[in-house]
């Protein structure tokens, strides 16, 4: 995968001004992000603008993965967009699962292997309902497989700018916290347990700056359960209006 094209600042400066002026962002914590060397971000999602808004105040250029779908689509608009994605420092993933992100996090390792940051959102997908879900493994497993600290990341009020299913964020004050990284000690092959530990530390480490409540379920299953409650309401309201009505009893 070639690197990308050093675009990432233009976009700052050409999109971020219109950015900045729409959330007006209040920053904390920059006291806590190193000048130099390899970096894990790991951030709460709560909206698709996520990746825009840590780059406002971020001071380093951030690589982030992307659905695998920004990258393969036809004609025109599908070139434009993954010239887009691909010089703002995004590559893609295979979120279907299973090993299929392997790919991706080779590439993630040999961006840190070059001193560059890695942005990776733990839960996998935005949060349906504003909580804090279950941390994948992914980032914990190359923080221990490299050594690579992780800095931790609280986003507050994206999800407020822009609700699932809208496209054009709203204007709203939205805010950035960034904690003190995660020192992580370099591990051959780590085990599931240290795996899976480093993972709940960063999750905790998450939940303390963003003040949200944690839930120990993986956000996905919980939208496909929610899917399916709609689905059956939905079933079951159109199975009452289509009920034929009671004859009336005589006297």
């Amino acid at each position: 995968m070639k690197r990308p094209l050093k675009l990432y600042w233009f976009y700052i400066r050409v999109l971020g001004g219109f950015a900045w002026r729409r959330f007006t962002p209040t920053v904390k914590g920059l006291e806590n992000i190193p000048k130099a060397g390899p970096l894990i971000l790991a951030a709460n999602h709560l909206a698709v603008i996520d990746d825009a808004v840590i780059p406002l105040t971020f001071p380093r250029m951030v690589h982030y993965m992307a659905k695998e779908e920004y990258f393969t689509g036809k004609g025109i608009r599908g070139a434009f967009k993954k010239f887009f994605f691909t010089s703002a420092g995004t590559f893609p993933v295979n979120r279907s699962g299973g090993g299929k992100s392997a790919d991706a996090l080779l590439h993630a390792k040999e961006i840190l292997e070059r001193g560059e940051v890695f942005g990776i959102h733990p839960e996998g997908t935005r949060s349906p309902d504003g909580k804090l879900y279950r941390g994948h493994t992914g980032a914990a497993r190359l923080a221990l497989q490299t050594g690579v600290s992780i800095l931790p990341v609280g986003l507050i009020g994206t999800n407020d700018a822009q609700p699932i299913g809208q496209v054009m964020p709203k204007k709203v004050h939205v805010e950035i916290r960034y904690g003190k990284p995660i020192e992580v000690e370099k591990v051959e092959n780590p085990t599931h347990e240290q795996v899976r530990e480093l993972t709940g530390l960063m999750m905790k480490k998450i939940a303390e700056l963003t003040d949200q409540e944690y839930v120990d379920e993986y956000a996905q299953v919980v939208k496909k359960r929610m899917k399916e409650e709609r689905e059956a309401q939905l079933a079951a309201a159109v199975a009452s209006d289509s009920a034929p009505e009671a004859a009336p009893k005589g006297n």
